[in-house]
Order: C-alpha cells, then structure tokens, then sequence
C-alpha cells in the first residue's frame, strides 16, 4: 500500500470518526427524555420507561424513530462513562465526573444554550450545533484524552434476578411428599444484542427491543412430606441467569393445596368425612378407610347416626416427632347402584319396619 492511500484512507476514518462525534453527541439527549443534566439515574429511568411505553412500536407504529431516539439516550445517560463523555463533549461538563457543583453550572449552561435552540430542535429531539472552533477542539481533545485512559474490561458479576412461581398439588402430595417436573419461564439477556436492544441503529430483530429473551426450562421439584398450604420452597439457582459469571438468582414456589370436598387441615388435625351404607349404620362393623399411607381401619357401633365423629389418634400430620389426629365424620349415603336382591331385601325391610321416624318432628 502506497503512503498516498495510506493518507487517504486516514483522511477518511478521521472523516467519519468526526462525522460521528457530530451526529451522536449532538443530539440532545436530555431534551429527548424530557429531563436535565441534574437530573438522577432514577429520574432518567422513570423518564425512559414511561417514554417507551408510549412510543414503543407495538403500541404506536408511527412513533418507530421517536423510541429509536428514546432508547439511543437512555442508553447513552443510563451509563455512567457513556453519560461523562457525553457531557464533556456538549459543554454540560467542563472536566471531571459529575458532582453537583459541576452539575448546577452545566444546568445553568445548558439553560442558556438550548432556550434559544429549542424552537429549533426537531421532534426527533435534534438541537443544531452551534460551537466555535476553540470550543469544538476543546471537546474533540477532552473525548480524546477520555479515550487515551485505560478502560476496565472487566465487569462486575450480577446475581439472575428469582422467579416467584405457584404450584398446585394434590392433599396426598401434601402428605406423603412427591416429585413434580415444572415448567419456568427463564428471562436471560439477548444474545443477538447483548441487551442494547439496537444493533447499527436498528431495532435488534431477535428481542425486538426489549434487550431480553425468554425460554421454557423443565425443573424437577422434590415436594416434601407434610407440607402445609402456602408454604414457600426455594430451589437455589434455578432462577434467572446471572451475568458476567454471576451465580443464577433462585426460584421460589408457593404451595397450593387443591380443595377436596371430603378432607380439610387444621393445624395437625385432619377432618375427614367418610360415607356408610345404611346396613353398616345399623348393623356397625369395621370398616377400612383409604388414607394417605394405605388402610386405616374404624369401628362403626351399631345403630350409627349420620353425622357422628370418630377420633383416630396419631393419624393426623406428622411434624417435629408430634403427629395430630384424624376426626372422621361419617355420613350415611345410599349405593347409587342397587342390585335386584337389594331392592327386594329393602322391600321386605319396608314391610318389616314398625317405626315412623317423622312422628315427632313438631314436638323436638
């Protein structure tokens, strides 16, 4: 290569790293957020959010260049380093990282430059520049010696944010443990972007914006036994993942026991009510009672009445060494499906019976 194109292609990169300097440093970022140099890093992200819900394309397709600006000073103000060159380079700075001295002159500057310009600044949020040459090569050294200094490359691990999730399971699950396979939302940054949400000025078409994606990941959850409802489990590092080899945030899962009409808790103490046949109620006799670990079996006196409670002790939850017990209520409820010998013993039971169970229902 001769020393000739060698001056020439320095000619052009110097051209377009001016040309560069022009168009991104003097767009007013402030202006487009709506905010000031003094503003906070809050007050810069409450500004960016409430902006890019307004002008996001999904919600306003008109508005397409406008969350292009919105998103292109956010994340210049959103970073601190960024922000301090900007600074520099437009005048809100004279030298220095932001301090409130500093800031309230540039505040007072900036005042001052831009209430002439703002009739002229397009919707777009552009303010024409307007320097002297002593004070553009001021800034174009300043940005220089900026980047001259030595950069840290190395960033700060950062914790995945947890994921709060529910999950609904069976009384028996409750009881005797289980293991579940759960499906978790998982929201990790961009790979296609690296979370700026634009790539060459242009919305990234992989998280279309949002600088994020999310994906399904089955987990395995182990239930234990005797849990109660509400209870909270955390599973460590199944949560989001972290960044800059940060550890993964933690999952959380709220337990929900599903209702069963037949069975309710209270404290270690389980109800549960239980149905008879008519010839149990009256005959008794021992009858087995589908639990959470097998059989229990109940002796039902004879001439049992609907509605009588039973106690099983130390058949309740089991917790800290102490088991609760198990109060059965039983109910008397006819077969829903009766044989021909049945319907004709309950005949020959109808001729049989003597008393009339409805004679003093006034009198009681």
């Amino acid at each position: 290569m001769t020393e000739k194109n060698t001056e020439l292609i320095s000619a052009i990169d110097v051209e377009k790293f001016f040309n560069f300097i022009i168009y991104n440093y003097m767009k007013n970022y402030y202006s487009i957020l709506g905010v000031t140099p003094d503003s906070s890093d809050a007050e810069i992200k409450s500004a960016y959010r409430n902006l890019a819900r307004r002008f996001h394309p999904d919600v306003n397709p008109s508005g397409t260049q406008r969350f292009k600006d919105i998103t292109e000073a956010y994340d210049v103000l959103s970073n601190p380093q960024k922000r301090h060159q900007y600074d520099m380079i437009n005048g809100f700075f004279k030298s220095g990282p932001q301090t409130k001295t500093s800031s309230g002159k540039a505040q007072s500057e900036y005042k001052k430059q831009t209430s002439s310009e703002t009739k002229k600044t397009s919707s777009a949020g552009h303010t024409p520049p307007n320097p002297s040459k002593e004070e553009f090569s001021k800034k174009i050294n300043d940005i220089f010696e900026e980047f001259a200094k030595p950069k840290k490359t190395k960033q700060t691990p950062k914790k995945g944010e947890d994921i709060y999730e529910d999950i609904s399971i069976t009384i028996k699950e409750a009881v005797n443990g289980s293991e579940r396979i759960i499906n978790v939302m998982h929201t990790t940054q961009c790979p296609h972007c690296k979370g700026r949400k634009f790539i060459n000025g242009n919305i990234c078409n992989v998280c279309k914006g949002s600088g994020e994606k999310s994906e399904h990941k089955k987990i395995t959850v182990k239930i234990p036994k005797n849990v109660k409802n509400g209870t909270k489990l955390r599973i460590p590092q199944e949560g989001n993942i972290g960044l800059n080899g940060g550890k993964n945030g933690d999952l959380y899962l709220k337990i929900k026991i599903e209702p069963n009409s037949r069975m309710k808790f209270e404290g270690q103490d389980v109800f549960y009510n239980v149905p008879i046949t008519p010839f149990e109620a009256v005959l008794g006799g021992e009858i087995n009672i589908p639990a959470f670990e097998g059989n229990l079996s109940l002796k039902i006196p004879p001439k049992t009445h609907s509605g009588q409670k039973f106690r099983l002790a130390g058949q309740g939850l089991k917790q800290n060494n102490k088991s609760g017990d198990m109060i059965v209520t039983v109910h008397i409820e006819i077969p829903c499906s009766l044989s021909d010998d049945e319907i004709r013993l309950y005949e020959k039971l109808k001729k049989l019976s003597v008393q009339n169970i409805r004679e003093n229902l006034l009198n009681e």
